[in-house]
């Protein structure tokens, strides 16, 4: 990767590949970032047509952010400019990384500097009113113990989109599918096939 992607060079990718392969009706399933790029997809016109959607445990809400972390952003850019004088750059040349490395994701943390860009501008996209612009059956899987994209934003996308379905699984995290294969290989099933 030579440069660090947005959401809209994913979907373009996404797009020329349904194209080459000739795809013209079908489903689709995402999970987090996955997820993010299929709202994004089906808020827009295409030339193809996706007949249902699954998410789970979908990206795609900005969080509004505390006070505390408001106040927590404002420092750190404060004191990025000033560490990013030649001084500082000079007198601590890798302290700037380490303090992205110490206080990022785990994603974060173990990312190039370009990956690491492509992350912060797919965490900067809010596609709240994209939900409204959905207007095929979409089922949402979600543990309620996701700490990557929380319940709450299963509950905003269930209310937002014109046909949605949420289905929560007591326990599980962001890997649902990972933890209740079977169970969530089920609900799948019965929502694109009727369970047959």
């Amino acid at each position: 990767m030579e440069k660090s992607y947005t959401l809209d060079d994913y979907i373009l990718f996404i797009k020329e590949f349904i194209k080459k392969i000739d795809l013209k009706d079908f489903s689709v399933i995402g999970h987090s970032n996955g997820g993010r790029i299929i709202i994004k997809l089906l808020s827009e016109d295409n030339d193809f047509n996706i007949d249902k959607a699954i998410l789970i445990g979908s990206a795609g809400l900005k969080s509004k952010k505390t006070f505390k972390q408001k106040a927590l952003i404002f420092v750190s850019k404060i004191g990025k400019k000033i560490l990013d004088t030649k001084v500082f750059k000079k007198l601590f040349p890798n302290l700037i990384e380490k303090l992205k490395k110490h206080f990022g994701s785990e994603d974060y943390k173990k990312s190039t500097p370009i990956l690491r860009k492509t992350l912060v501008n797919l965490v900067n996209t809010d596609l709240r009113e994209n939900l409204k612009k959905i207007d095929i059956p979409t089922l949402l899987i979600w543990g309620t113990l996701d700490t990557a994209t929380k319940i709450e934003d299963a509950l905003i996308m269930e209310k937002e989109i014109k046909d949605a379905g949420l289905v929560k699984i007591e326990g599980a995290s962001h890997y649902v599918f990972l933890e209740y294969t079977e169970y969530v290989s089920k609900i799948i099933n019965t929502f694109l096939f009727g369970g047959n």
